[in-house]
């Protein structure tokens, strides 16, 4: 069995679009929506091809109308993109968020998978990067093989307290320094980290076409092109980590 686990698309539909990978399962990790210019696409996508799909912290503020106050770092390109979100999605499609799951639990290939956006301790929010220790404490019972979670937009694949945690980072907008599209493969429990570049430019061009306001499409311009928001901007952690 081949596997796609994807996560954090945010709205990017050329970067989701590039990956080409043939599989028999698609696991998604949450956030379709927020930052990027498409979010109805991305939706869509996931509604036909996701044969597993959980609830991102973004989904989550979209499908609700949670508005979001900020004035720098990703919270402020939360709060600049997200009226932008509802006025592109139509019902079905915040239907569809609104009744994601926190988390999911399948067995595949004779492994149990538990699904979460961030942490089995708090499905949405918690931000864990790749520290083994402190993964080991978040899945102590998660009853699980495989341990798939997004949220941090950073690849990892480690070992704790005999549980995989895979991260396959993330699809629209990679925080690594790297901006291609990040995900992963499972095959014959052998799992893969993989990037695919993608036309980074059409997104651009979609978000310079857009109704964001310009110190925001600026910022996003710079965090496509970079993988990162400029060194100027405040650190991730310290505002928004999704």
């Amino acid at each position: 069995m081949r596997i796609l686990v994807v996560s954090d698309i945010h709205a990017n539909w050329p970067a989701l679009a590039a990956i080409n990978e043939p599989h028999d399962v698609c696991l998604c990790l949450g956030d379709l929506v927020d930052y990027g210019p498409n979010p109805s696409r991305c939706v869509r996508w996931a509604m036909e091809h996701a044969d597993h799909a959980i609830r991102g912290n973004h989904d989550h503020g979209v499908a609700q109308g949670i508005p979001v106050t900020g004035e720098t770092g990703y919270r402020y390109l939360t709060k600049a993109s997200r009226p932008y979100m509802w006025d592109a999605l139509g019902q079905e499609e915040r239907r569809y968020l609104l009744q994601l799951p926190l988390t999911r639990r399948v067995t595949l290939d004779g492994k149990r998978f538990l699904m979460v956006h961030a942490t089995p301790r708090d499905p949405l929010d918690e931000y864990l990067m790749k520290d083994p220790q402190a993964w080991a404490k978040r899945v102590q019972s998660a009853e699980a093989d495989i341990v798939c979670v997004g949220h941090s937009h950073m690849q990892f694949n480690l070992a704790a307290d005999g549980v995989i945690v895979l991260n396959p980072g993330s699809v629209g907008q990679p925080r690594d320094g790297d901006p291609r599209a990040a995900y992963a493969v499972i095959e014959d429990n052998r799992i893969e980290l993989k990037r695919v570049e993608y036309p980074i430019e059409e997104t651009i061009a979609d978000i310079e076409a857009s109704s964001f306001p310009d110190r925001a499409k600026q910022l996003l311009c710079h965090s496509l092109r970079h993988g990162r928001l400029p060194e100027a901007a405040p650190a991730l952690a310290a505002e928004d980590p999704a």
